[in-house]
């Protein structure tokens, strides 16, 4: 049995504080902190995260060490909420303010840093971790709004200018086509293409986003299609260039709301597998050719008050037979949403329409029994997994 060998390992939040489980041993890690964004360092011995407060008026970037037990701060005090694990050893790499800083070496833990770039809007590593894709904003000038500029720059850039090298220039004033920035960025299996929300003004990008991938030489480019800014709504396949997304314009998730498949390069094949009167709110690939969502019956209905929540349960497509059947049972006034998997095991977020908090459920492949692993929990967790993917 490979549960036995390596049990499920997952940072989560309950009463606001960051705590962690293995198997079946739950430690608390902090107290008296507001966290969330919890991240595990790629070997796992370290697990980043924002203590913040409810304002939102705070961000203060702290670490967990697993091995010494403690919670530090990488340096006297770091201001940030986008923050990354290098994918091939213990380095943070953060945005404070547009600035994109990586963290130096001490006593073998990130402590300290470096700075690598201003004018940063958002950036992710790319999969060698020796550098990375860098977006900035588009400029507002008396013709209106430019280009959106992607750079790629080395991690010891160090502010150089000569090491800012441009990747590729994202030209918006085309119709149907607007966006001031570049977000979100995720690379597909084989590090070939990379996925990313280009994103317009204001309340605009409430409604609509737009997707887009780019081949990793920065060479081809191509719009995918309109789906709102939720980054789990965009998924790669565990081991073929297809990108599943929901798609669909309009904040409210009561209609318009598809799993969508596009076959990379040739983007123009897509397909729909949401079917008629429903709408599906979170995916995830449980193997190549399966995806999992959460799926609820649309609400045309709903016209003002309050906005209604959408009671989903998870449903398993098949994208070559495009069978698909319901895989999870909430009872009524519950609702199945995040589907994560890790290995062989499906796992997911249950919550009861009033409740502020929920349970982790598992379950082995899509047949097994499922079974509540983490109860009472603010959100779904953070799993440890060694391609730190999770």
């Amino acid at each position: 049995m490979v549960s036995a060998i390596s049990p499920l390992k997952a940072a989560f939040i309950r009463d606001n504080q960051l705590w962690i489980k293995s198997g079946e041993t739950e430690i608390q890690l902090t107290k008296d902190k507001y966290v969330y964004s919890p991240k595990w360092s790629y070997d796992g011995r370290f697990i980043a995260y924002i203590d913040g407060d409810e304002q939102g008026e705070k961000a203060d970037l702290f670490i967990y060490d697993t091995k010494e037990k403690e919670n530090y701060q990488p340096y006297v005090r770091v201001e940030t909420t986008n923050f990354k694990w290098s994918p091939i050893k213990n380095q943070l790499a953060y945005n404070s303010n547009g600035i994109l800083n990586v963290t130096k070496m001490k006593n073998g833990r990130p402590h300290g840093f470096e700075n690598v770039s201003l004018g940063v809007s958002d950036f992710e590593w790319f999969p060698n971790g020796k550098e990375f894709i860098v977006s900035s904003q588009a400029s507002l000038r008396p013709t209106g709004w430019g280009p959106i500029p992607l750079y790629k720059v080395p991690v010891d850039a160090n502010l150089s200018e000569e090491k800012m090298n441009p990747f590729y220039t994202i030209q918006t004033k085309k119709q149907d086509f607007f966006a001031i920035s570049a977000d979100d960025f995720k690379w597909s299996f084989d590090g070939k293409w990379i996925s990313f929300l280009a994103t317009p003004t204001g309340s605009w990008s409430n409604d609509s986003n737009t997707l887009c991938v780019l081949s990793s030489e920065g060479k081809d480019f191509q719009v995918i299609g309109k789906m709102l800014w939720y980054q789990d709504w965009m998924k790669w396949a565990p081991s073929a260039n297809k990108l599943a997304y929901i798609s669909g314009e309009g904040r409210f998730f009561v209609e318009n709301k598809n799993t969508t498949i596009a076959d990379i390069p040739t983007s123009n094949q897509q397909k729909e597998y949401t079917p008629k009167g429903y709408v599906d709110l979170d995916l995830e690939w449980f193997s190549p050719e399966q995806v999992i969502v959460a799926r609820a019956k649309e609400n045309k209905e709903w016209d003002e008050g309050p906005v209604p929540t959408m009671l989903t349960e998870l449903y398993v497509i098949n994208v070559k037979t495009e069978e698909q059947k319901q895989i999870s049972f909430p009872k009524k006034n519950e609702l199945d949403r995040e589907p994560q998997v890790i290995d062989s095991k499906l796992t997911w977020f249950r919550k009861g329409l009033n409740n502020t908090k929920g349970d982790v459920l598992v379950k082995e492949g899509l047949s097994g029994r499922e079974h509540k692993w983490i109860k009472e929990v603010d959100s779904a967790p953070i799993f440890f997994t060694q391609n730190g993917k999770h």
